[in-house]
């Protein structure tokens, strides 16, 4: 799968990815008013929604880039109704041939991780059937319990040709409370050589990812935050070849000529992701002239300023 990932980035030359992350104050009124009609102000309503959104958005933009990252947890609010759309919507943007990360960011241990990896990325044993349940391309994982919560999604991905992408510094404000702590290597008692835990972690990322190669890429990556860029430049020579997933595009800060050091010189080894500054286009001044109406149209504008502004960068 990382293959078709870096064939649908070089065919875009869009290296991008749009965060599907819905909630009700990013629906357009005339989509709630119209679901609440049919199912009244519930959970289902409010599912349905989010599918009416959702598809504006990926008819919308899904020619101008690769990959699209729904965000688990902003179905789950919705109960049953709402995982039955993120199944929907994954099954959608499959269809128009975007490659799908189910951002689940799930992490525990031995059956229940295995239990995940086979829901998101394989299929689960039914008597004498075989059915997958998500079946997205990639998830993220979150590795902080130890290599047995990862493992049982690495096996799952050699048997499906499936991928990762693994937290290894989140682009969120508290995330140095843990992630940037000085830790010693093992063996090490010399403390000067006390190095960020987020550092080792995408130690690990990359040997994990050595043994699970495609042609230029493993299928292996990692999530490091556009919040972090000096962190991303260390963290790119650590994972020469793994993907790293760039979140908080826009939104909460990352611009393009912050990005470059985040890919290789080859041009490839990374994609932007922007949820907020897409989906929710249509709230921001820049694009305020096309409206509620045209939600749209404004997310595939923020989509082509995005892809401009990361190709200038580049350059």
């Amino acid at each position: 799968m990382i293959g078709k990932l870096i064939e649908n980035i070089k065919k875009k030359q869009a290296p991008v990815m749009v965060g599907l992350d819905p909630t009700m104050k990013l629906v357009p009124e005339h989509i709630k008013q119209k679901a609440f009609a049919e199912y009244g102000e519930t959970l289902r309503g409010a599912a349905e929604a989010v599918w009416i959104y959702n598809k504006g958005i990926v008819d919308a933009v899904y020619d101008l880039v690769p990959a699209v990252k729904p965000q688990i947890a902003m179905y789950e609010q919705f109960g049953v109704e709402g995982v039955a759309v993120y199944h929907k919507t994954v099954e959608y943007c499959k269809q128009k041939g975007l490659v799908v990360v189910g951002d689940i960011k799930r992490g525990d241990i031995g059956s229940t991780s295995e239990a995940y990896a086979v829901g998101h990325l394989g299929q689960v044993q039914i008597g004498s059937a075989r059915c997958r349940g998500f079946d997205e391309d990639f998830a993220t994982v979150n590795p902080y319990l130890g290599s047995d919560g990862v493992k049982p999604f690495i096996e799952v991905c050699k048997q499906e040709k499936k991928g990762l992408f693994i937290l290894v510094k989140t682009s969120n404000p508290s995330s140095g409370e843990f992630q940037d702590r000085l830790v010693l290597p093992d063996g090490c008692t010399d403390a000067s050589k006390a190095r960020p835990l987020y550092e080792l972690v995408g130690e690990q990322v990359a040997r994990w990812g050595a043994d699970h190669m495609g042609q230029e890429y493993s299928y292996i990556g990692a999530v490091v935050g556009a919040t972090y860029p000096e962190m991303g430049r260390v963290l790119r020579e650590i994972m020469p070849k793994s993907y790293i997933l760039v979140p908080a595009y826009g939104a909460q800060g990352g611009k393009g000529a912050d990005l470059v050091h985040f890919f290789n010189k080859d041009g490839l080894g990374a994609i932007i992701s922007s949820s907020r500054g897409i989906i929710g286009a249509y709230q921001q001044e820049k694009y305020g002239k096309y409206g509620e109406q045209n939600y749209a149209d404004a997310a595939r504008a923020a989509v082509v300023d995005m892809r401009e502004d990361i190709a200038q960068a580049l350059r």
